[in-house]
């Protein structure tokens, strides 16, 4: 890696950490000719894509802006912030890259998008799931709704189903 000051070819790396769910890796380096630090960072190469196997068989590219559009319509106006629900999205590919090596069904992503948004907020879980579930009737949406009820809220802060 050439310094971006002196341009020499020397340097060692101080410091690796993995951001962005995993996709990225951060490097720290320091120049031994001129000792100046700099950040580099890795990513997997454009030539790497995750398709997402639909319902109906076909094949979609995998984009992470489909996952959050999705999660923040769950989210719209509850008191979840914008780096939950990047955390979630983050959540979510760790598992895709962990299981998956180029296909991952869209089932698989509306799982795990429910298992971490009913951790975070049960209301916006119930939005999601009513959509993606694709409920025939009132009757399968209270039957959801009455399962999150019945299960004990492990935040102190969080209010209730129905408040707002």
């Amino acid at each position: 890696m050439k310094c971006p000051f002196c341009k020499e070819d020397r340097d060692r790396v101080i410091d690796s950490r993995s951001s962005e769910g995993g996709r990225i890796i951060r490097r720290r380096r320091q120049c031994l000719a001129c000792k100046r630090r700099f950040t580099t960072y890795e990513k997997i190469g454009e030539s790497y894509k995750l398709s997402v196997v639909k319902k109906d068989g076909s094949r979609v590219p995998y984009e992470r802006e489909k996952v959050i559009a999705g999660l923040q319509k769950a989210c719209y106006k509850r008191a979840v912030s914008a780096e939950q629900i990047q955390d979630i999205a983050d959540k979510i590919e760790e598992e895709v890259f962990r299981n998956f090596d180029k296909e991952v069904t869209s089932r698989f992503l509306g799982e795990a998008a429910m298992r971490h948004l009913r951790k975070v907020d049960k209301v916006a879980y119930i939005r999601f799931a009513s959509v993606y579930r694709d409920f025939r009737d009132a009757g399968e949406l209270l039957n959801e709704v009455n399962q999150v009820l019945q299960e004990p809220d492990l935040s102190d802060n969080q209010p209730g189903l129905f408040e707002q």
